[in-house]
């Protein structure tokens, strides 16, 4: 399999490389199209969601992300990743672009400011043992779901969490910022079927 991708315009992109290191999977750092063109799929790391946007049209990324997306290219964001593979964002500013690809409407600081920041332990569709550590910054949170998208995790409220579908995967939260690496396993999984 070729290295993941992880987009690192702006965000905790080293986070999640150090994840792949402890699961002993090769990534790469995507900045340029040829490092898109290099890599098995993507992860979107948190960070701002609307910076992140302008510096992937500002490097000449944001078009061939979105069509690679289109055309089945596996992807996984977390926190700002899940803002950004949303094609609606129901409080975005004004003319803010996604890379889209999950048929999700997503609301940005959902739970606040940093201060608001919590960690929870959550059950997680696929991933059996222990429930799953989830450290929300500044988080959205998934307020509706399409046909063909699956809910993985929600919090006891019913506030939606975690979405999937074939190719694409999306958290309101940072699993790599607590130790947690059975989230980056599964997308692991879901690239290798996918190629």
């Amino acid at each position: 399999m070729l290295p993941l991708g992880i987009l690192a315009l702006q965000g905790d992109f080293r986070e999640h490389g150090y994840t792949l290191d402890a699961i002993g999977v090769e990534s790469r750092q995507v900045r340029t199209l040829s490092d898109l063109e290099s890599v098995a799929g993507l992860i979107i790391p948190g960070g701002e969601s609307t910076v992140i946007a302008k510096l992937a049209r500002a490097y000449d990324l944001l078009e061939p992300i979105r069509e690679k997306i289109a055309n089945g290219f596996p992807a996984f964001g977390t926190c700002a990743g899940l803002i950004l593979l949303a094609d609606e964002i129901l409080d975005g500013i004004e003319g803010q672009e996604s890379f889209g690809g999950l048929d999700v409407s997503v609301r940005r600081n959902a739970f606040g400011n940093q201060l608001d920041s919590f960690e929870a332990e959550l059950d997680f569709v696929g991933i059996p043992g222990e429930p799953v550590k989830a450290a929300f910054i500044r988080a959205p949170i998934v307020e509706w779901v399409g046909s063909d998208v699956e809910v993985l995790s929600a919090l006891p409220d019913g506030r939606i969490v975690a979405v999937q579908n074939d190719h694409v995967l999306g958290l309101s939260f940072h699993p790599e910022v607590t130790g947690e690496t059975r989230i980056h396993q599964h997308f692991v999984s879901m690239v290798k079927r996918s190629n």
